[in-house]
């Protein structure tokens, strides 16, 4: 039988980690980092919510940071089991978990200029780059489908999600002393159906337990089918105006899909050849694994390869790696499109791209991911003006236009889909609302009623059940 505690994304969407002891073994399903305020993360951050001498593997379901971003700390405390992912995982925490270390360390330099200033004793950084060279040299890259022999008669599926590139549901198969066999699912995020480039996801039938995320159990989004159209609207509106579309967008995942539409537009000939920056050194590390990774793509994705088609090389496309590069965009002038991280608009050099656009009422900043209250993206979404960048203060005139449809986690819809098809046979008995806040785990709850699942639990941080 399974014993869960659930230290990470209880009640929260981030900081993944959900702790399984089964048969002897102790198995961290995720080790993600803590996401929010600065503050109350580095603080959280640092504290490791398991004693990594008990910990015998990790089976890692994606490659974003809220799942992945503190394996690195695990071995900064010194433990150096086996670390198993898909291969796809395994390549795209390459380049991401290298970002995040670099990151955190300038984070931590500058409270720490601060603290020698009060006379206090500086922290040290939450992990360096040796021990990310360290944690990828113990992940082991695995095909989906693949049965894993984890020891003491446990095993591991990993099976297609959907969500980013190698992102995987997590199988965990364990021998009872009667010679049954017990089964856990969980979820990892579960991406929304008719993405782009990725396959629907594919869940296993037949088990017993079920951890399941709860993003956006509380809403279905827009249809994709205008996005190409709205796409094509602006950059025509652009042109005219010889402007600049700005768009800020994660590195991964997110940037991949904006180029695979707008590569359609301009192979059907509907949009003209304008110039394309993607600026961000990490979206060109994670745009060169997946035109790699071919072998997880869906099937809209594999006919445009079988046709000799690229997905992510157009006329007009460049990637920017030097600031320099990115610097003698502010004083180009339009028309062209600035793809740039990050995402809520944080950090990263898509500020400078909004300090030099916001005031120009012929751009456009096109807001194509969800932006959380607090974040210098909800302020754009919202309109807030004057906005703060990088402290100083500016006029928002640009025109700001969002497109909703291009979430990667799976809605409401899809998330009731889901459930249903995982409990075909009505083998569950147990299942936990995870990965979201309090109003999207309780929904997430009633929809697990709704199709016939007694009880179910939103675990709270610590909590442990036992006997699954």
């Amino acid at each position: 039988m399974f014993t869960v505690t659930f230290q990470g994304a209880a009640r929260t969407t981030t900081g993944s980690m959900h702790i399984v002891d089964v048969n002897g073994l102790r198995i961290l399903l995720d080790c993600g980092l803590y996401q929010g305020h600065r503050k109350e993360a580095f603080e959280r951050n640092r504290k490791l919510m398991v004693d990594p001498k008990t910990v015998d593997c990790v089976l890692l379901s994606h490659a974003h940071i809220d799942h992945s971003g503190n394996l690195p700390s695990l071995i900064r405390a010194g433990w150096r089991g086996p670390i198993h992912t898909t291969e796809a995982t395994r390549d795209l925490c390459d380049p991401m978990l290298r970002d995040c270390a670099f990151i955190t360390k300038h984070d931590v330099e500058i409270v720490n200029r601060r603290r020698i200033a009060e006379g206090r004793t500086p922290f040290e950084p939450l992990y360096e780059e040796p021990d990310v060279e360290q944690t990828l040299s113990l992940m082991q890259g695995w095909p989906y489908k693949r049965a894993i022999d984890l020891g003491n008669g446990v095993g591991a599926v990993f099976h297609n999600a959907g969500h980013i590139l190698g992102s995987a549901h997590v199988e965990l198969i364990a021998r009872q002393p009667n010679g049954t066999y017990r089964r856990l699912l969980f979820s990892g995020d579960i991406g929304q159906p008719g993405a782009p480039i990725l396959p629907p996801p594919d869940p296993p039938i037949g088990v017993h337990t079920l951890l399941v995320e709860s993003t956006y159990a509380d809403r279905d989004h827009p249809p994709r089918a205008n996005v190409s159209g709205r796409l094509r609207d602006y950059i025509d509106d652009i042109v005219q105006q010889r402007a600049k579309l700005i768009i800020p967008a994660f590195s991964v995942g997110r940037t991949q899909q904006i180029l695979f539409f707008l590569n359609g537009l301009i192979r059907d000939k509907k949009i003209p050849q304008v110039p394309i920056y993607v600026d961000s050194p990490l979206s060109l590390k994670a745009t060169k694994i997946y035109a790699r990774h071919t072998d997880c793509y869906g099937q809209a994705a594999s006919d445009l390869l079988r046709q000799g088609i690229e997905l992510f090389k157009m006329p007009g496309l460049q990637f920017l790696e030097t600031a320099d590069q990115s610097k003698a965009l502010n004083h180009a002038e339009g028309p062209m499109v600035i793809i740039a991280a990050s995402g809520m608009c944080e950090g990263g050099r898509i500020l400078h791209h909004l300090q030099n656009g916001v005031e120009d009422p012929r751009n456009i900043i096109l807001i194509v991911g969800y932006q959380a209250e607090g974040t210098l993206g909800r302020r754009i979404v919202e309109h807030q003006t004057p906005l703060k960048i990088l402290g100083d203060t500016f006029e928002l005139r640009a025109r700001v236009h969002t497109i909703n449809a291009l979430s990667a986690h799976a809605d409401r819809t899809a998330l009731r889909d889901w459930v249903r098809a995982v409990n075909a046979k009505g083998t569950i008995t147990k299942a936990f609302a995870v990965h979201g806040e309090d109003d999207k785990v309780a929904a997430m709850c009633q929809i697990l009623r709704e199709e016939g699942y007694k009880d179910p639990v939103a675990p709270v941080q610590g909590a442990v059940y036992k006997g699954l």
